[in-house]
This record gives structure tokens, C-alpha cells and sequence, in this order.
């Protein structure tokens, strides 16, 4: 899991150019197969799915040559009223820009439309916001796989409660969704609504980043 790119980073939601290029070039080296939630059913002995949040500019500018000389995919999970809106000071991407993607190297994924946390809102809530997530989509022509991440990773934990979230996106047809967790996924994916994604942070080294592909997170980080 990403967010931001920049030529250098001291902030955790940030990687550096030149610590990207070094993971993608080791994920290249050791054989991993890069997919789209798409292609999560396909067997393949090293599997990876590598995911940006929220549509920076950024990642526009500096993910497709990256993707292109390394041979990889990444997802990236678009919030639609950030990219209406903006988010805070970021520059993000337009739709035009998004609808430009290389559709070989990148998947478009759902991210909510107004970024909620889904611990503190209704399930009528979440359903209405995931509809106009899509809507925004079809409507801007813009090809998206139903995969969800959830918006600062959070879902209810309260069984009754999360179990109504599910239903929503059962009822939404949505086939996938992600939190952050930090371990490791093993197919076949018994929890379909609870995949983990590993927290790559802008601070990690090559070390870290090999022992988080291996491990999840490990107490010293």
C-alpha cells in the first residue's frame, strides 16, 4: 500500500523516486507476478497486488514509466470527491488523466466518494456514498474493477455492524475489499472483505521493505 511519490520524502504517506525504483526493481528481480484484483483467481507462485490510495497527481507522473520498465501493475483507488474537490493542498489527477492510464499497467479501484471513515457512519450511509463513487465513474467513461479500499482502512468491528457493511457491498456487487492489517493474504481468500495490505513507509529501507514482503509487519517497525 501507497500513497504519494516524490523525488524525496521524509513523511511516512510519501515514498522517495529513488526507494520505489529500488522495490519495484527487487519485486522484478525475485520473479514476483504483479496483478489487478482482476487477476487474483489466476495461480502464479509469487503473487503481488500493488496499490496507490487516493489519485495524486503524482503518481501519474512518476508510476507508468516505472510499471513500464519494471513489467508491473498497480491499482490505484480513487476517491471522487477528491478528485472534484481537491484533498487539502495535494495536486491530484483528473479525470482526464485517470481515463488516460495505460489500462495494461493500471487497474482503477473504489475508494468511497467522500473518503468517510466507515467506523462512524451508517451502512445507508456507506451504500449511498459507494453509488456515487461508481456513478461519478460511469459517468466519467472510466473503467474500474469493484474492489474497494477502505477509506483510512477502517470497517466496523462490532460483528452486527460490520456484517451490515458486507451486506452493502454484497448488494453492490463488490467482489473485494481491503484494510491495511500488515500480514500476508493466502489463497484461497476465505474473507473476501478483509484483505490486508502491507504499509509500506516512506522511511523504509530495501531491508525493510523485503522483510515486510515476507512477514507483514514485525514488531520493529
Amino acid at each position: 500500500m501507497y500513497h504519494q511519490i516524490m523525488e524525496e520524502s521524509n513523511d511516512d504517506l510519501t515514498v522517495s523516486l529513488k526507494n520505489l525504483e529500488e522495490q519495484f526493481s527487487y519485486l522484478q528481480r525475485k520473479n514476483y507476478t504483479s496483478k489487478f484484483f482482476s487477476e487474483l483467481n489466476i495461480p502464479s507462485r509469487r503473487s503481488i497486488v500493488i496499490t496507490f490510495d487516493d489519485g495524486y497527481k503524482n503518481n501519474e507522473t512518476y508510476l507508468p514509466p516505472l510499471l513500464e520498465k519494471y513489467n508491473l501493475k498497480a491499482t490505484i483507488f480513487i476517491p471522487t470527491e477528491f478528485i472534484l474537490k481537491g484533498y487539502k493542498e495535494n495536486k491530484m489527477m483528473s479525470f482526464e488523466e485517470i481515463r488516460r492510464l495505460n489500462r495494461k499497467y493500471f487497474e482503477i479501484g473504489l475508494h468511497s466518494h467522500s473518503h468517510q471513515n466507515f467506523k462512524t457512519v451508517s451502512a445507508d450511509f456507506i451504500e449511498n456514498d459507494l453509488k456515487r463513487n461508481m456513478q461519478i465513474l460511469d459517468k466519467e467513461n472510466i473503467n474500474y474493477s469493484k474492489v474497494l479500499a477502505y477509506p483510512y482502512g477502517k470497517y466496523p468491528k462490532k460483528n452486527s455492524d460490520k456484517q451490515a457493511v458486507f451486506s452493502v457491498l454484497q448488494r453492490l456487487n463488490i467482489l473485494y475489499a481491503v484494510r491495511i492489517g500488515n500480514k500476508i493474504n493466502s489463497s484461497p481468500y476465505h474473507k473476501p472483505y478483509e484483505l490486508c495490505r502491507i504499509d509500506i513507509k516512506g522511511k523504509d529501507t530495501l531491508i525493510h521493505f523485503k522483510l515486510k514482503l515476507i512477514f507483514g509487519r514485525l514488531k520493529m517497525f
